[in-house]
């Protein structure tokens, strides 16, 4: 940061802030070593190249074990539908609830890049034990190919897959929540053209993730049931090598974020002091409220944040009493507000679960309806998880449009630059899952009817309808995520404090693991109720004598629901002001104190010459 002050002689000079000068980045990133980072030298979109084709390769090796491992649990591990479709949703859940984890070690203790380092270290040899269990004899589980009399799985076999697979969940929980941050961290929000590209970055990043996704649901689902799980397991591990590798080509480039103390404990600081001083009043003027001086936060290239009146309560924190020099008895405002914001975005998490839930059907339930299905063109036989590819396609041909055409469309009317409000971008994709859910209730419905009418019900046997009727679920999926899934990244990412910004990260995270825990218990909570009384039930592992028909409708109807209550929400949320925004207010306070100071230091000067 730059400031202006004349001094004694009339001339201005400039105060040289954060990064001491015009080059230097202005939002406290710094080296590995501590050290202000030229603006030109660091970040911007080349630092970001290495993380986006990271990405590209991780989301093909993540991917490439995820889309296909309904298919290996059912076939390989001899698993039923309810069963096999619940250890995937469970796993997918722990995958994306241990980012909370990470994120805190990377805001409070090691830094972002750490964190992800170390992690990274642990995912890998999670994939690396994958593949040999999978490929060494003693650990692989044995073939079972005529379906009756089958050796039966090891507790070894199943102990060490499993092991292999929640390894790599740990991993995960430090790599997922800080290179979407990082990447982020490139762009510095108080250099115009840095801050209009930030704009931009995350479609691209989504883009970068759903491009690594197709080449995992054709590629790699392809050579997992047609050539064998041992390379089929073995590339996306050397996929994930080569991300690894690129990530840390990169490291001269990239810009950081020192790390700032546990968000956990300043929310529970903050929440601590209100409870104990209850019963004390409110001051009417805000600025009688407890602050730090600003050039506290101005030397250590942090933000300061004015009072808001949303969640008032907590502002009985900052309030001064006799007893303020006792520990845990008093908060500055900005760690006030920094606590507000992350808690405000509290009931928008609640409202992305249940779209989250219908994003875990994709790899479960929409495959296995796939395996029903006629899936041979000539001699070529589709493989069920490879449907997902077209979601990915979707997801890339909407995200470019989107960029490209109707953000620019939207905001000359809105003169909102991204289009549209972000919390109307997750609505719109809201409104798409109703429809997919309807979709895909009719299309099994149909699925269904033909199955009867050819008298396969009974016997399980291949429904003569092709496997493309179930496209257009998929297809609407890519287009869901394409408004829902990028403006939940950003929107956690944008909303949350600048300290605490791998925290807001995890949350559009924790959406998707809550949601996929919440997919595990409806599906057994839904099988075991329409079981009773002598029913067949919704869900068999014969899915010609099921009703997904059913289960789709509910699910349509519970995204209804959902969708008026993030209605409701969205009328109560106030979105956080610009980060600029406060930093302007900053400089205008140092820039007063500074002048007031050189008026003091002349006046003295002007005394003792007298």
């Amino acid at each position: 940061m730059v400031l202006n002050k004349r001094s004694n002689s009339g001339v201005e000079v400039e105060e040289e802030g954060h990064g001491g000068g015009r080059g230097y980045t202005e939002d406290g990133t710094v080296d590995l070593r501590g050290n202000p980072v030229l603006r030109s030298k660091r970040g911007g979109w080349r630092a970001c190249s290495f993380v986006v084709v990271y990405e590209v390769f991780e989301r093909m090796a993540y991917y490439g074990i995820s889309s296909n491992l309904v298919i290996y649990l059912t076939k390989k591990l001899r698993q039923g539908t309810v069963t096999s479709s619940n250890n995937v949703t469970n796993w997918v859940g722990t995958i994306w609830m241990t980012p909370i984890l990470g994120a805190y070690f990377a805001d409070a203790v090691l830094g972002r890049y750490w964190t992800f380092i170390i992690c990274a270290a642990i995912y890998l040899s999670g994939m690396c034990l994958l593949t040999l269990s999978v490929s060494l004899p003693g650990l692989k589980p044995p073939s079972c190919d005529s379906g009756t009399d089958c050796k039966k799985v090891s507790t070894l076999q199943l102990a060490v897959f499993f092991g292999a697979l929640y390894t790599l969940a740990v991993g995960t929980g430090g790599t997922k929540p800080n290179i979407s941050t990082i990447g982020a961290d490139q762009f510095d929000d108080f250099d115009p053209k840095e801050k209009a590209q930030k704009l931009s970055f995350f479609n691209w990043w989504m883009f970068s993730i759903f491009f690594g996704t197709l080449f995992a649901n054709t590629v790699l689902v392809y050579i997992q049931d047609n050539v064998g799980w041992s390379l089929g397991y073995g590339l996306p591990t050397l996929g994930l090598l080569i991300s690894i590798l690129i990530f840390l080509a990169g490291t001269p480039f990239y810009r950081h974020k020192v790390p700032t103390g546990s968000p956990f404990t300043k929310m529970g600081r903050v929440i601590l002091v209100a409870v104990k001083k209850w019963k004390v009043p409110l001051p009417t003027d805000p600025k009688q409220l407890y602050e730090l001086d600003p050039t506290e936060y101005s030397k250590k290239g942090k933000y300061r944040i004015d009072s808001t009146p949303t969640l008032r309560f907590l502002n009985k924190a900052c309030v001064r009493t006799e007893a303020i020099t006792i520990p845990w008895m008093l908060c500055p405002v900005t760690e006030v507000e920094e606590t507000k914001q992350i808690l405000r975005m509290i009931p928008i998490l609640i409202a992305t679960i249940i779209p989250s839930t219908m994003i875990a059907q994709i790899s479960t339930l929409f495959v296995k309806q796939g395996t029903t299905l006629e899936r041979k063109i000539g001699s070529f036989e589709i493989p069920p998880a490879s449907l997902a590819g077209f979601v990915t396609l979707s997801m890339l041909i909407c995200v470019v449009l989107y960029d490209r055409f109707f953000v620019k469309i939207m905001a000359k009317w809105t003169k909102n630059p991204r289009g549209i409000t972000l919390l109307q971008r997750m609505g719109t994709g809201m409104v798409i899952h109703i429809i997919i859910m309807v979709v895909a209730s009719l299309t099994d419905r149909y699925r269904l009817s033909v199955a009867k009418d050819h008298g396969v019900v009974e016997s399980g046997k291949q429904v003569p309808l092709s496997i493309f009727v179930l496209l257009p679920q998929f297809v609407l999926m890519g287009m869901a995520d394409s408004f829902l899934e990028v403006a939940k990244i950003e929107f956690f990412y944008d909303q949350a404090p600048e300290s605490m910004k791998s925290l807001g990260t995890s949350y559009s995270m924790t959406s998707l693991g809550l949601g996929s825990f919440f997919s595990s218990f409806l599906l057994s909570t839904v099988s075991h109720i329409t079981m009773r009384n002598g029913h067949k039930g919704w869900i068999l592992n014969n899915l010609n004598a099921s009703h997904l028909d059913y289960y789709y409708a509910f699910f349509a109807v519970l995204n209804l629901l959902n969708f008026i209550f993030f209605l409701v929400m969205t009328k109560f949320y106030v979105y956080k002001a610009e980060v600029s925004d406060s930093m302007i207010i900053l400089q205008e306070e140092l820039k007063s104190n500074i002048e007031h100071t050189v008026a003091k230091q002349e006046a003295a000067s002007r005394f003792n010459l007298t």
